[in-house]
């Protein structure tokens, strides 16, 4: 690589001198240091460059500077200093310019500068090319100091693409007000890869109207492309301010050979600047200056950065304004004129006007409801526990009554204490010194301003709310709310702007008028009791203007009304409850679920299972029921599921618990499109079980990271809706060249439960069934009800909302939410939502009856006991298997065993007895033998007696049988036995024809 590199350097080298050769061969004059600049070659893969000569004009002379080694690639001088080229060395900038070292900065925007382009993104799935031809007339506009995005629905990008020879770094500074709009910085390299970002630095943090806030982001070497992208979604929320970014500064560029000058004025009046400063007013200066000349102020003036002086007009009526003054000690006040400072008209000249004298002196306005006036010039607020209308003096709030706390502002002499007012310009600071709003007696107005796209501010901040004593803290409640009433009268594109501030957190617009609208009220409701400040901000065009043209165009506030202010004060009184002390009259605030007994005047706890209702009047109605398996919180503000259910049919009780669930449960259903063809989906957050811990939250912007730091935890935001059921829409990323999506327009579709059951109707909303056919049975699907207080102009009742818990083994435990095909949208007709949820986990708790016993075979004398769920398995949780239990064997083949074992017990005695009784009658055969041959010995001798027969008898009767008889079993026994006692003989019977035998014992 190194001898390619050193080729390509040799070559360009012989290139140049043979450049040189025909040039000197034309005889043209040597040149000189005018007729060249210096460039570097572009670095090879060592990192080394060379210093080249490059011409003027070409062919204009001969004899140019030999190419030289030049300096490292990553070689750069620090801010205010510049690469001397013809010694390569870094110089300081002399007075009057400015260097940034490695960096570029970009802070004049008259026109866009070179390298930055404007892009509009066509709208994805646009049916038609009118939006397309809508989208290339968007982009971002210079806007003299800075650049101004575009405010419609198109996605626009300001790209802009730098090669860095090191890392380094991009700044801006930029104002990101409306929240109705995508913001994004990221950054890509020349591969159209996005380089690794964090979110932090992708999306820009909303800031405060007025605010410029700095944003920076780290650069890798290489080329990197810039890209700033904003767009909106018009689906009923207007995008009602652009973004404005100023002072693009780049580090990391690989040299500067040269000093900028200062623009016209600004100046540096030291060397080794590398920033100008602007010159102070009534001075100005021109191109590269180190200093700033003074005007003649006498006859000209000069805003702060003005690059020349200007002819001071004659004064006329834009150059002054109106005022009422203070209360005097004598109780009068007048109307009074002013210029506008710094004056810049000239009075005594033809055609100029003089300042109009100060009105009669009259009598002040009253006092404010809640102040008095004790005969001084100031109102003074009443007392704490006191009252006045303003006029009367303050007077004590009777027995059994409390102050009700809040500012009521109908009159106008001095800005109340805890109002401001203030004027800025993004583009210019000459209105920072005057005042946005000026009192006028009976109202308050726009002020004067410096030019006619000033913001004009006024403002009001609320520490936070505090409830009468009697009404107790609430889901859903209003804490308190502001009401003013207003009027606009405009000849040009004037708007006034109502914002809120809850918790210093970011500014969002509330709502917004545009041109004349004729004297009216609104009201704004606050349902969470923080610390918020209300800003009201009025803009008679949002052209830019360096003058007054339209000075007639005003905006007029007649009253402010906030009510439940913290450190308000009482205009009137209300009834409260009394303490329970005897013949005490002090109020006592009543704790949380209690209503006030109007016999009684005391606090009584709402019943058990029972919500207090929102403004409810006094008594027991103020406490209404919870529905079927709900119940209530302990405070009684509402009525929720503590996830477990109980249904009975017959003799069978079904119990379950819908904890395996998770807490919250989300469904994104769609695409829809818009009337232009945006693709957005419909995000809906579903809270089953638990109070007001564990309700769901759907907020808008994803992007507004100041909101992300610090409550993305709690899962809320500036505009986050916290309830039951919720839904967002979500505009998606792809198609519109966005890298997230955009969730706006929160709605709350279920603020209430109105309770669970297997019915299909509950307080007149219908599951209908057949929008979710059931397959099986066997279990009963659950309906969860809900219901919206809110009425809308579809629907005068309110939203509800019918989830259906549905049991399905074949799903997991968190399951699956889905909307009816017929209604894709989650609702048929606008007003009734309809969910399925399917899971395991909603089946019902497994109990004894769901499994049986099975008994294994008797092995080793031991015998397991097994326990299965019965088939089909229709529970989940609960009771557990018992484990396999191992026993003793009881069975039939212990009996077996044990039969077995007395047959053959009784098979080897009856052996062993036969087989003794067989020899003893062998032994007895023996013996009889031995006694019949003995016998026949004793006849055959002769003795005294014959044994011959005698006469008449006959052989065969005189024959004598000797008989054997065989005894029984149970004459065997006690022949045995009897052995045990000395009988040891056996019994033989000779059987005779006499009747008498002869028996041989």
């Amino acid at each position: 690589m190194q001898s390619s590199a050193r080729f390509v350097a040799s070559g360009a080298l012989f290139i140049l001198c043979t450049l040189q050769f025909i040039d000197g061969a034309k005889g043209q004059r040597r040149c000189t240091e005018a007729d060249y600049y210096y460039e570097y070659t572009e670095c090879d893969s060592t990192g080394s460059r060379w210093r080249v000569a490059i011409p003027q004009s070409h062919g204009a002379c001969t004899g140019l500077p030999e190419p030289v080694r030049g300096t490292e690639c990553t070689f750069s001088c620090e801010a205010g200093e510049f690469l001397e080229m013809s010694a390569q060395e870094c110089t300081q900038c002399a007075a009057g310019s400015y260097s940034l070292g490695s960096g570029i900065r970009f802070d004049q925007w008259d026109s866009m500068p070179a390298g930055f382009s404007s892009l509009a993104t066509s709208l994805e799935n646009s049916p038609s090319g009118e939006d397309r031809l809508t989208c290339n007339s968007s982009s971002w506009v210079p806007q003299g100091n800075y650049l101004e995005s575009n405010r419609d629905e198109c996605t626009v990008s300001l790209i802009y693409a730098v090669h860095l020879k090191k890392q380094g770094s991009v700044s801006f500074e930029y104002q990101y007000p409306d929240n109705n709009l995508l913001f994004e910085f990221f950054i890509q390299n020349d591969q159209c890869q996005e380089m690794d970002q964090s979110s932090d630095a992708k999306w820009l943090k909303l800031t405060n109207h007025g605010e410029w806030a700095t944003h920076t982001v780290n650069l890798k070497s290489g080329t990197n492309v810039l890209y700033w992208r904003t767009g909106g979604v018009m689906m009923g929320t207007k995008v009602v301010k652009p973004v404005l970014l100023k002072n693009v500064q780049i580090e990391g560029v690989a040299y500067t050979s040269e000093c900028f000058p200062c623009k016209p004025g600004m100046f540096s009046h030291v060397p080794g600047s590398s920033t100008c400063d602007p010159c102070p007013r009534n001075t100005y200066s021109g191109h590269g200056a180190s200093s700033c000349t003074p005007c003649n102020t006498t006859t000209h003036y000069a805003a702060e950065g003005s690059a020349v002086c200007k002819d001071k007009p004659p004064c006329s009526r834009k150059d002054y304004f109106q005022i009422h003054t203070a209360c005097d000690q004598e109780g009068k006040t007048q109307v009074m004129y002013k210029w506008i400072e710094p004056k810049i008209c000239l009075e005594g000249v033809a055609g100029a006007q003089s300042l109009p004298p100060g009105g009669e002196r009259e009598p002040c306005p009253p006092c404010n409801p809640g102040f008095y006036n004790n005969d001084t010039a100031t109102c003074s607020p009443c007392p704490p526990g006191t009252y006045s209308d303003g006029i009367k003096p303050c007077t004590q709030c009777p027995a059994g009554t409390e102050p009700t706390l809040g500012y009521e502002f109908k009159w106008w002499n001095i800005l109340p204490l805890n109002m401001k007012t203030s004027c800025f310009n993004v583009g210019n600071s000459k209105c920072d010194s005057m005042n946005g709003w000026e009192v006028a007696g009976d109202h308050i107005q726009s002020g004067a301003g410096s030019s006619d796209n000033d913001y004009l501010i006024l403002n009001i901040h609320v520490p936070g709310f505090k409830l009468p004593m009697s009404v107790s803290s609430q889901s859903g409640m209003e804490f308190g709310r502001i009401t003013f009433e207003f009027e606009t009268v405009c000849k040009a594109d004037c708007e006034l702007y109502f914002m809120m501030d809850v918790n210093r957190m970011s500014t969002t617009v509330v709502e917004s008028w545009e041109r004349t609208n004729a004297r009216q009220r609104f009201t704004h409701s606050m349902t969470k009791n923080a610390s918020v400040s209300y800003t009201w901000a009025f803009q008679r065009t949002n052209q830019p203007s360096e003058v007054r043209r339209h000075l007639n165009d005003m905006a007029r506030i007649y009253s402010i009304t906030v009510s439940n202010a913290v450190d308000g004060v009482s205009s009137s009184c209300r009834a409260c409850a009394l303490s329970t002390q005897p013949s005490s009259s002090a109020c006592v605030p009543c704790p949380p679920g209690h209503y006030i007994d109007t016999s009684t005047s005391q606090c009584t706890e709402c019943p058990r299972n029972t919500y207090l209702v929102s403004h409810a009047t006094l008594g027991p109605d103020a406490c209404k029921a919870c529905g079927p398996a709900s119940k209530s919180d302990k405070d009684h503000r509402l009525c929720y599921s503590d996830c477990h259910f109980t249904h009975t049919e017959g003799n069978v009780t079904l119990t379950y618990d819908f904890s395996l669930l998770g807490s919250v449960g989300s469904l994104m259903n769609g695409p829809s499109f818009t009337s232009k063809g945006t693709k957005y989906f419909h995000h809906f957050n579903i809270s089953l079980c638990g109070g007001q811990g564990q309700l769901a939250v759907c907020t808008d912007n994803v992007t507004d990271l100041s909101i992300a730091d610090t409550q993305q935890d709690k899962g809320e935001g500036s505009n986050a809706v916290k309830t039951f059921i919720c839904q967002s829409t979500i505009i998606p990323a792809n198609g519109r060249g966005f890298h997230t999506a955009l969730a706006s327009q929160s709605i709350n579709l279920a603020d209430t439960f109105l309770g669970a059951t297997v019915d299909d109707t509950l307080d007149g909303i219908k599951a209908r069934p057949e929008l979710y056919p059931q397959t099986s049975k066997k279990v009963p699907d659950v309906n969860f009800y809900y219901r919206s207080l809110e009425a809308t102009s579809s629907c005068e009742s309110g939203r509800s909302a019918v989830v259906r818990l549905r049991c399905n083994l074949e799903k997991n435990l968190k399951g699956d939410l889905s909307v009816p095909s017929q209604c894709p949208a989650g609702t048929c007709d606008g007003c009734t939502f309809h969910f399925l949820w399917e899971s395991s986990g909603v089946c019902p708790t497994c109990t004894e009856r769901d499994y049986h016993q099975i008994e294994g075979a008797c092995k080793a004398g031991q015998q397991d006991l097994l326990y299965v769920w019965t088939e089909p398995k229709l529970c989940m949780g609960g009771v557990t298997l018992p484990e396999k239990k191992t026993l003793p064997c009881e069975g039939m083949e212990f009996w077996v065993r044990l039969g077995a074992g007395m047959g053959t017990f009784t098979a080897v005695l009856l052996i062993s007895l036969t087989c003794y009784f067989w020899k003893k009658n062998k032994r007895l055969e023996y013996k009889y033998s031995r006694l019949v041959m003995s016998a026949n010995k004793e006849c055959e001798m002769p003795g005294a007696d014959s044994c011959a027969m005698m006469e008449g008898e006959n052989e065969g009767d005189m024959e004598d049988d000797v008989v054997y008889t065989k005894p029984s079993l149970l004459r065997k026994l006690k022949a045995i036995a009897s052995k045990k006692n000395g009988e040891n003989f056996e019994h033989v019977q000779l059987n005779s024809s006499h009747s008498k035998a002869l028996v041989w014992s």
